[in-house]
């Protein structure tokens, strides 16, 4: 395990350089990554350090330590808080101990004690992060949230959710049989008007009619096929594996058995849909919307009995979509990739419908591709004549270049639409750094001014907010509004004859002792000698 990093707070300067001076920090398994005299100093220091102990005196100018310990017990509430204090007062002590103080410690600091204490805070650092890393713990909870991340994995599965780097991995992780040759998703659903008059203890509990009808899954379709089952919506979805294409015949029998069963128990119609046959995982999404396509039959075919997708519509297997994965896909190259990473999208997905669809089917497909670029111009507010041409109707295109004219015109559009949005981004991070410019310019004075009533005026969140203005100003918010102030000082020194006071006042600190600390660690000289400094070389 590294060092502990340790934060020093005292305002005495010789106290503080005492107590970093008397303790073996490295032996006893710390390291002093700073020292404020402050609490203000200490709090903005901990932001950028992440300490793990902050030790602080309790009186101090501008920020006492009770009010640190409250403060980064409610940013940082995983750093341990020593508190030392002159005072042997029992408010005081109570008030840490409501802070989750680890330590209460009298003035003078006696070395040898504060040894102690910091062997003890180790023991309890080296436990958390013992506790955090167990294998045998978080193999434990990984158990006990196994099934509900299963289910998750499955349902990411039907909806094109799981990425393919990810998916064989996660397959495995959760128990799906790999070995297979083939898959296919069916859906057990419970018809309107269930459950029966004698199926009285399910009138009040329509949510238990899926699981009832779970369970007979359960119960029947494990001697025809080998399945994995989960409630999806108001389904009971079946993932099931066959190692032949002939395997589907079972399911189908065994799945009119559930719905017969079923539909006993409950006095109503079960209705089942199964997609078709996919030898490969990804095809599952595909698999799962031909299963609600059959199970629409079942109106027609009548309800209680499972239909099969290929009975219905002979050539589902070259139905291909373009879906949610498929539309995300471009997107994410679009948003967050370049030229490369969108020719290889847009490579992919005209490859994989080029040789199988009909060119009916081929130009629809097309033209949802096209709708969902549509729709990031509309988003975006983009220019659709500068990206597509002006009068360009992808109708006529589409039904007259070939494949791979039209797959060109699709790589170069999407390059333009990304290069259009990377430029408002860029755009809309500059105006965020001026607005908030602005913002801090205009209410620099107000000394309740905060990152999040900016936030709340920019409509942003902080932490997005503290990562565009720290890259588009190299500063940090704190950084910036204390510059503001002080050029605001600087000007009213050299115009107004106000008093340090009133300067301090006007430029938005309550404390004027805290601006001229604030003044003097930024200029190297008190605001009322920079003044005097001033008017002398004037005067000279």
């Amino acid at each position: 395990m590294g060092l502990y990093r340790v934060i020093v707070v005292d305002d005495e300067e010789e106290i503080r350089e005492g107590i970093i001076r008397k303790i073996d920090w490295e032996t006893l398994g710390f390291e002093v990554a700073g020292s404020a005299e402050n609490g203000l100093d200490a709090l903005e220091m901990a932001e950028h350090l992440h300490p793990d102990v902050v030790m602080t005196d309790i009186k101090m100018p501008f920020m006492d330590g009770l009010g640190l310990c409250k403060k980064i017990s409610e940013q940082m509430p995983s750093v341990k808080l020593i508190i030392f204090s002159g005072f042997d007062d029992f408010e005081y002590a109570q008030k840490a101990i409501k802070l989750n103080v680890a330590e209460y410690m009298l003035k003078p600091v006696n070395a040898q004690e504060l040894s102690e204490t910091l062997k003890k805070l180790k023991r309890q650092l080296d436990q958390e992060l013992i506790d955090r890393r167990d294998i045998e713990t978080l193999r434990h909870h990984y158990e006990e949230s196994l099934p509900v991340l299963r289910e998750q994995f499955l349902v990411g599965l039907l909806e094109g959710r799981v990425p393919e780097q990810k998916l064989r991995a996660q397959a495995g992780m959760y128990r799906l049989n790999l070995r297979a040759q083939y898959w296919t998703v069916a859906l057990i659903h419970a018809g309107a008007g269930l459950p029966g008059t004698d199926a009285r203890a399910l009138h009040d509990a329509e949510e238990l009619i899926p699981i009832s009808i779970a369970r007979t899954v359960e119960e029947i379709l494990g001697r025809f096929c080998h399945f994995t089952s989960f409630l999806y919506s108001d389904n009971v979805a079946i993932l099931a594996d066959f190692p032949d294409e002939i395997g589907v015949t079972s399911l189908i029998t065994g799945l009119n058995e559930v719905c017969k069963s079923a539909s006993r128990v409950l006095e109503g119609d079960i209705a089942a849909g199964i997609g078709g046959l996919t030898a490969d995982l990804n095809g599952i999404r595909r698999s799962y919307r031909e299963a609600q396509s059959a199970l629409d039959y079942s109106s027609i075919m009548g309800e209680g009995r499972a239909v099969y997708i290929k009975d219905v519509e002979p050539d589902a297997s070259v139905q291909v979509q373009f879906d949610e994965q498929d539309e995300r896909a471009i997107l994410n190259a679009i948003k967050l990739g370049g030229e490369e990473d969108i020719t290889k999208v847009i490579n992919e997905l005209f490859s994989r419908i080029e040789t199988i669809l009909p060119f009916s089917q081929y130009q629809v497909y097309l033209v949802e591709m096209v709708t969902s670029l549509l729709k990031v111009i509309r988003t975006y507010e983009l220019n659709t004549d500068e990206i597509f041409g002006k009068d360009f109707n992808y109708f006529t295109a589409f039904a007259t270049h070939s494949p791979s004219k039209i797959r060109q015109w699709m790589i170069e559009s999407c390059c333009k639409i990304s290069v259009q949005i990377k430029r408002e981004r860029l755009d809309s991070t500059k105006l965020l750094a001026r607005n908030a410019k602005l913002y801090i310019e205009e209410h620099y004075m107000d000394p309740e001014i905060s990152v999040e009533m900016l936030c709340a005026h920019l409509h942003v969140s902080p932490a997005y907010f503290s990562t565009v203005f720290k890259r588009e100003t190299e500063m940090s918010f704190v950084s910036y509004l204390t510059e503001v102030r002080l050029q605001q000082a600087l000007n009213l020194l050299n115009t107004t004859d106000d008093k340090t006071y009133v300067i301090a006042g006007k430029v938005g600190y309550t404390e004027p002792n805290y601006f001229s600390y604030v003044f003097k660690k930024r200029f190297g000289v008190s605001p009322s000698k920079y003044r005097t400094a001033g008017r002398d070389g004037a005067n000279a």
